[in-house]
Parts: structure tokens; C-alpha cells; sequence
């Protein structure tokens, strides 16, 4: 008689043959609160809790991540956005003709600097102050200081705690006026 090479043939599934059990599935009942072999405790049905915890962590640690990049981001809009109209404004103001024509330049370029991060200038303080008493005299230098209140993303106005709701930046820059320049 010839014997089957096929494992499948010498060793049939449990299903075929209802009368006869298979020896690697045996289920043996653990009390609950034991500790198995490999650590874990038993007795429990953790089926699909451990999907369910990752999502719970992971919306705890990650929006408050998500809402630390948006301050920052404000932040340093803010911050390039200061920093750029008192550059920009230090620099047309040594260049103007008179101060009157200067000032404007200067209040134009702060407008300027401050629209292209979203910032209103109305909002900023601007303080122009000059070495020599006078402006706009040969090798004087002239200093301008802006500041800006940024507030925080996606907290409402009307919130009223006693922390604050905006970080206040400001920014200096100074600019020296040219040996050549001849108040036209």
C-alpha cells in the first residue's frame, strides 16, 4: 500500500473529522489578575485596545504640538515682519530729502513691511529718534524702533485671564546719513 507524501493527507483538519480534536489548539483558563510566562496578565479581552490607546495618545501629544508649531509660526512672522519695517524705515529715512518727505517715506515702508506679514499698521508703535538733535545731518545717524503686539492663534478676543493673549515684539534699527547728503 502506498502512503500519501502530502502532509494534508496524513494529518486531516479537525473540521473533516469532528471525532477526533486537535492537539494544538487547547484553551486553558486563566483566572483573571495572573500573571502568564511572558508577562502579560491574563484573563483580560484587550481586543483592539491597543488601537484605541495610540489614537488617545496620539491626539493628546499631537495637538498640542500642532498648536505649539502655530505660535511659533506667528511668532516669527511677527518677528521678521518688525524686524523688516524698522530696516526698511531706518534706510528710506536717510535717504529724504526733508524731514517731512522722510517721515512719510518711512511711515510708507513700515506699512509696507508690516501688510506683507499680515500685520495692521496701526497697530505698531514707531519711534524715530536722531543722534545730533537735528535730522538728516551729514554723518548723524537716525534710529528707528518698531513694535508690534502678535497675538496667539486661534484664542478668542474676548478671553480675559490673567495671562497674556499676545507677545509684544519690537525692533531697532540705525542707519548713519551720508557724508554726501546735501538737504536739497
Amino acid at each position: 500500500m502506498r502512503q500519501s507524501r502530502r502532509w494534508t493527507e496524513r494529518h486531516p483538519h479537525p473540521q473533516h473529522h469532528p471525532q477526533k480534536k486537535c492537539p494544538f489548539r487547547r484553551i486553558v483558563p486563566v483566572p483573571r489578575g495572573t500573571i502568564l510566562r511572558n508577562g502579560h496578565f491574563g484573563g483580560g479581552n484587550e481586543d483592539g485596545s491597543a488601537s484605541l490607546e495610540f489614537i488617545t495618545a496620539g491626539m493628546l501629544l499631537l495637538l498640542p504640538l500642532v498648536y505649539l508649531v502655530l505660535v511659533m509660526s506667528a511668532v516669527q512672522a511677527g518677528a521678521l515682519a518688525v524686524e523688516g519695517a524698522a530696516r526698511q524705515a531706518a534706510r528710506v529715512f536717510v535717504q529724504g530729502e526733508t524731514v517731512a518727505a522722510a517721515t512719510a517715506q518711512a511711515e510708507r515702508a513700515i506699512q509696507f513691511a508690516l501688510a506683507d506679514y499680515g500685520i495692521d499698521a496701526a497697530d505698531a508703535t514707531v519711534r524715530v529718534s536722531c543722534a545730533p538733535a537735528e535730522c538728516l545731518t551729514r554723518l548723524g545717524t537716525v534710529t528707528v524702533d518698531v513694535g508690534v503686539s502678535v497675538a496667539l492663534p486661534l484664542v478668542p478676543p474676548g478671553l480675559t485671564v490673567d495671562v497674556p493673549l499676545a507677545i509684544p515684539l519690537e525692533a531697532t534699527a540705525t542707519q548713519q546719513v551720508s557724508r554726501f547728503w546735501s538737504g536739497r
